[in-house]
């Protein structure tokens, strides 16, 4: 929503300024298609060297969040501790219960009562993986907590590529400008026995080029690369809650207390309040007695 809106300002800003200080638009209308073309066309080329054709998918499907947001709401971060406190709870009273759980998760009854983090594969390996491991006696709280450091910082830089590719596009675009302003130069001094008039809309049309990939990178490639890395390191803050639980849990904390470290090592804006997450802790104790 703020994406969208934010783009709307951009243009809105930008045009009709131009337009109140008296510039005319048909110069500019008319020179756009042809700049587009070589600007744009040069930008996705360059994007396709420097990347490979997941990279691609994996951008393109990336510029969504710039308007979706954070895919993790606040009731997801409130469902996710619910989860780990059944699952530390059963693993301490039955630890053979645990692994029809652990080793199918998508058939799991437990983990069918959060759909949404049941579909995010790597929420519901991160936490398998951790338990199982657990279970194998692999339970020394340092060398679990740097495994999954390790782990979490390899899936963070995937994640913020799409970042670095877009920010990397936004560099070259207004460099990609003057290239196209200089073919307009070119071209202009083929015409240079016109009258004025004519090659000042030419020059005007050259000069197109630099204020177009200068636009595109600071007004809307360049946002979208800092919004994507923005998203990527708010939803990282779920999977950083998974971490804080199961080490915490490693410490032989109670459980109530893994859980209460996770929720005050969550983002304010996301935090679920204490009084309502004990109030959803309470209904899982009743519904298991």
């Amino acid at each position: 929503m703020f994406g969208m809106i934010g783009i709307i300002v951009i243009f809105a800003m930008v045009f009709g300024g131009y337009v109140l200080a008296g510039g005319k638009m048909g110069i500019i209308l008319k020179a756009l298609p042809y700049e587009l073309v070589m600007i744009g066309g040069a930008a996705v080329g360059a994007f396709l060297i420097s990347n490979d054709l997941s990279a691609v998918k994996h951008a393109l499907r990336d510029v969504a969040k710039v308007f979706r947001g954070p895919k993790w709401k606040p009731a997801d971060y409130r469902d996710l501790l619910c989860l780990l406190f059944e699952l530390i709870r059963i693993a301490r009273a039955n630890p053979v219960a645990l692994e029809e759980h652990v080793e199918k998760p998508k058939d799991s009854s437990l983990f069918g009562r959060y759909p949404r983090i049941q579909q995010d594969h790597d929420a519901v390996d991160l936490i398998c993986d951790t338990l199982r491991a657990v279970s194998m006696n692999y339970d020394d709280p340092h060398q679990v907590e740097e495994v999954l450091d390790k782990r979490m910082e390899t899936a963070r830089a995937h994640a913020l590529h799409s970042s670095h590719a877009l920010q990397t596009l936004a560099d070259g675009l207004p460099a990609l400008g003057i290239v196209a302003a200089v073919l307009g130069v070119i071209k202009t001094m083929g015409s240079i026995d016109q009258p004025p008039e004519i090659l000042g809309k030419m020059i005007g049309g050259a000069l197109v080029g630099t204020f177009l990939g200068v636009f595109l990178a600071y007004g809307i490639v360049g946002p979208f690369a800092a919004r994507v890395k923005t998203v990527v390191e708010d939803d990282d803050h779920f999977y950083q809650l998974i971490r804080e639980v199961l080490v915490a849990n490693l410490h032989n904390h109670p459980a109530n207390i893994c859980i209460e470290v996770g929720r005050q090592n969550t983002p304010h804006a996301v935090r679920p309040s204490f009084a309502d997450l004990e109030q959803a802790l309470r209904a899982l104790k009743q519904e298991a007695a």
